[in-house]
């Protein structure tokens, strides 16, 4: 399951965050939630939120409805080095 997962990351959301210095990564996947963690210029970028519910948990939530219903930031961004703004 993971690995169908991060074949979507791969092919339709992590080109999308790379063009602006970021990317995802999976840290767990527990009942029906996945974790992830924001890297690179999306760790701490002001429109993270909107980017993790409206763009990627939509996406994977309508591509994997029986095994994902939330995904949940586990990002620390106000560590972020250099977000993209």
């Amino acid at each position: 399951m993971i690995r169908q997962i991060e074949k979507v990351l791969d092919d339709q959301i992590r080109p999308a965050l790379a063009s602006h210095g970021g990317d995802i990564e999976v840290i767990d996947y527990d009942n029906q939630k996945l974790f992830v963690k924001l890297t690179g210029g999306c760790q701490g970028c002001s429109s993270s939120k909107a980017t993790l519910k409206d763009g990627i948990e939509r996406l994977l939530i309508g591509k994997f409805p029986e095994m994902i219903n939330e995904v949940v930031d586990l990002t620390d961004h106000a560590a972020g080095d250099n977000p993209f703004m």
